[in-house]
């Protein structure tokens, strides 16, 4: 099975269908544990988030001062320009205080604190990356998804491939002016999925989709949006013409324009082709361990990432 192009994925006719597979499924993960997704929540905590977790699985057992350390993390954090140095020591401490990470045992420099990921964080990942492999099998019929369940070691290698690709990634790092004000905002990535959710048949053709009946306070008491918060992500898209109500005072159908779904699809079609090409990478590195160690060789140590030095250089590719 050869990996798709990004441009045969966001082509393909089913990829709408896809996006709003996978906006289900992070609905649902938002719905059971609304704390969990919040790590994810805006997209500069995606990026965070993505990037610690990458650290985390950087973690060998013959260093015990590798992996995701507080310096290593905030150095990351600053390559790829997704917040501050406080902002992102406040959100390391944040992950701990919720028992989302917890300190490694027996370091032998107490001057390092190194973290790792505990079980709900490893859950919410794994189920994040399995999700995205079953949209992409609806794709082309393939077997991503019972492949990775199978082998563990896919999504160890593939996770840290995606995301340093996604975050020196241009198109993704920074998301078109039509849905960044959504997703920069706290909680707008949720919103956004709950929009895409409510799409039924899709025509690229058709200035507006309507995906029925919408109000802010439905979506305030939803995903516990604050209604100040709410008004300022519409307001600025309904000045815009990217979305509106089909009667006044925001009454009726909803509905979102080409140019609005058109620029998410196109963005979020950077994500598919990046965890596409992960757990491509992540198989064929894989067939060559598994050939090398038939031959008497020796099995590599650790997993397959980009250098922690290089993880967040910023790149012109997306």
């Amino acid at each position: 099975m050869r990996a798709l192009t990004r441009a045969e994925i966001v082509g393909h006719p089913l990829f709408p269908a896809i996006e709003k597979q996978i906006a289900d499924h992070l609905i649902g993960i938002h719905l059971r544990t609304p704390r969990l997704s919040r790590l994810k929540a805006s997209h500069r905590k995606w990026l965070m988030t993505q990037s610690l977790y990458a650290l985390n699985l950087q973690r060998t057992e013959g260093d015990p001062l590798s992996g995701l350390t507080a310096t290593r993390f905030v150095e990351v954090v600053m390559k790829v320009g997704a917040a501050s140095r406080n902002t992102a020591t406040a959100y390391l401490a944040e992950l701990v205080a919720y028992k989302f990470l917890r300190d490694v045992p027996g370091v032998p420099d107490r001057r390092v604190r190194v973290l790792e990921a505990t079980e709900p964080s490893n859950a919410g990942m794994i189920s994040w990356f399995t999700a995205h492999m079953a949209c992409l099998d609806r794709l082309d019929g393939g077997d991503r998804e019972a492949t990775s369940i199978a082998d563990p070691r896919i999504f160890r290698i593939a996770q840290p491939y995606a995301a340093a690709k996604l975050v020196e990634h241009p198109d993704w790092r920074d998301p078109p002016e039509t849905i960044g004000h959504f997703l920069w905002s706290d909680l707008g990535g949720i919103v956004l999925h709950d929009l895409i959710s409510r799409i039924g048949e899709y025509d690229p053709a058709a200035e507006r989709t309507f995906v029925g009946p919408t109000t802010l306070a439905e979506l305030g008491e939803s995903y516990t949006v604050s209604s100040t918060n709410l008004k300022r992500m519409f307001k600025k898209a309904e000045t815009d013409g990217l979305l509106g109500w089909e009667l006044p005072r925001r009454r009726g159908s909803l509905w979102l324009s080409r140019r609005f779904t058109g620029d998410y699809f196109h963005w979020q079609s950077t994500k598919f082709a990046a965890l596409e090409e992960a757990f491509h990478h992540a198989v064929e590195k894989l067939r060559r361990e598994d050939e090398s160690l038939a031959g008497g060789g020796q099995p590599p140590i650790g997993c397959d990432v980009e250098p922690t030095e290089n993880f967040g250089a910023a790149s012109a590719t997306s």
